[in-house]
């Protein structure tokens, strides 16, 4: 199973339920990345999507606590356990967890693959993805060179699980 941020110095993800920053180029890594796949995310991170609907061309999995939460287009799973099981159903490299903070955290242990946007810059944020840099079972076997927004610069970076 893989996961796809995009984090900043900090490894921060977003304030009052906004990313951080829009990069064109990480944006269209994430269409690549995910067209066709499996996207899951939290009830958050779907409203918070053009139109609060799910993004076309993918099979969408929206966790939601409430017992009555439905959303046209997606599957909605009120547990992580009820998520794991519907995810069963995919072969795990078509797999992408999508955030926010809290469905990163619950999914980080059963995923093998991180796809990080590393932005050279420090915002205020209200959310974090885990620092993988600084947890032993985790290591960056791939980074891009670096590029440029205006007067950000960001790599795209690859995180695997250690074989323990």
């Amino acid at each position: 199973m893989n996961m796809i941020v995009a984090v900043d110095k900090n490894w921060s993800i977003g304030k009052d339920g906004h990313l951080l920053v829009s990069i064109p180029a990480d944006q269209k890594l994430f269409r690549e990345e995910t067209l066709g796949k499996v996207v899951v995310m939290g009830r958050k991170t779907l409203e918070s999507l053009p139109g609060g609907q799910p993004l076309y061309g993918r099979t969408t999995i929206v966790l939601s606590r409430n017992p009555e939460y439905r959303v046209k287009g997606a599957v909605v799973c009120h547990s992580i356990e009820e998520a794991l099981k519907e995810i069963d159903k995919y072969e795990p490299g078509e797999i992408f967890v999508a955030g926010g903070q809290q469905i990163y955290e619950q999914f980080l242990p059963y995923c093998n693959t991180v796809h990080v946007t590393r932005i050279d810059y420090r915002y205020e944020a209200d959310t974090c993805f885990p620092d993988l840099d600084r947890m032993e079972d985790w290591m960056m076997d791939l980074e891009s060179e670096e590029e440029t927004y205006f007067n950000l610069c960001y790599t795209f970076r690859r995180y695997v699980r250690k074989n323990t």
